[in-house]
């Protein structure tokens, strides 16, 4: 096998949930590029349409399907659709997730003691208990396929402290957690389950940090590398754990960050700005 040849998952069948936009429907693009046929799932069908263009411009199959990971039994139906339009499932890649919001989809960045408690059940509904939900609705499918793969896509703030988001970087810890336990619990069934952790990356759920400079500015300089990620870095990454190239790979936490979780990453000398949220 070359190493080209490593990336190839021909005619495998791929489901990103998340796929509308940002890092989900990167991904959704680079398996049909590497030969996947791929179902994906937004909130709606309508917000698809690019993606489903993209993977069917590179020849592949392609499958749109609506739902909402908030509500009761849909993680499951998501699973349930896509493995029968596509004929099974090879390769889950979980994207779809939110970060605190109030009822407008305002983000809310507030410490925990002043963080309503509807929004802390909103996070952790939908990226924790929809996440178990939708791993154990996939497992019959990938427990079939010789060269299954789920992919949860955690965050690096999973691995540091997060403050004024807790919900979210609670969640995201479980989920590298859930990983850990089912890539145990499932690898003599051949199904490999990692989490992928990306650092501040530019999409649109962080515009509300990209697009504030003080605070874009402020995220950037606890990054040794210094800079935001690109999704098309995040990418890469997420397409080696889903591919043959992570084969003997299981139970791990894939970090692309920049240096941000590395401990006293702030040793790499760069001079930090003001905090934005230091009182006046």
């Amino acid at each position: 096998m070359s190493a080209m040849d490593l990336f190839r998952l021909e005619g495998a069948r791929a489901l990103v949930t998340g796929a509308s936009r940002g890092i989900g429907k990167a991904v959704a693009e680079a398996l049909a590029d590497v030969g996947c046929d791929v179902a994906v799932t937004a909130r709606t069908t309508a917000a698809l349409d690019d993606t489903v263009q993209a993977v069917e411009g590179r020849n592949r199959k392609a499958v749109a399907i609506a739902g909402d990971l908030a509500e009761q039994g849909v993680a499951a139906d998501l699973v349930d659709r896509a493995a029968s339009a596509l004929g099974g499932l090879d390769v889950v890649v979980h994207n779809a997730g939110v970060t605190p919001a109030d009822e407008n989809g305002a983000p809310v960045v507030a410490p925990l003691q002043d963080q309503p408690q509807d929004v802390w059940d909103a996070v952790i509904s939908v990226n924790l208990n929809a996440t178990a939900a939708l791993c154990r609705a996939a497992h019959p499918y990938l427990a079939d396929s010789d060269r299954a793969s789920l992919v949860l896509m955690s965050s690096s703030a999973a691995l540091i402290g997060f403050p004024m988001m807790e919900s979210y970087g609670a969640s995201k810890a479980a989920q590298v957690s859930l990983s850990r336990s089912l890539a145990v619990g499932w690898a003599q069934q051949g199904i490999r389950v990692n989490a992928l952790c990306p650092g501040w990356t530019r999409t649109d759920m962080t515009a509300f940090a990209t697009e504030t400079g003080p605070l874009s500015d402020w995220l950037a300089s606890h990054v040794p590398l210094g800079r935001w990620a690109t999704v098309d870095e995040v990418v890469g990454a997420a397409l080696f754990l889903a591919s043959p190239a992570s084969s003997y790979v299981t139970g791990h936490a894939l970090v692309v960050d920049g240096g941000l979780a590395v401990p006293d990453a702030g040793l790499a000398g760069r001079s930090l700005p003001p905090s934005p949220f230091a009182a006046a």
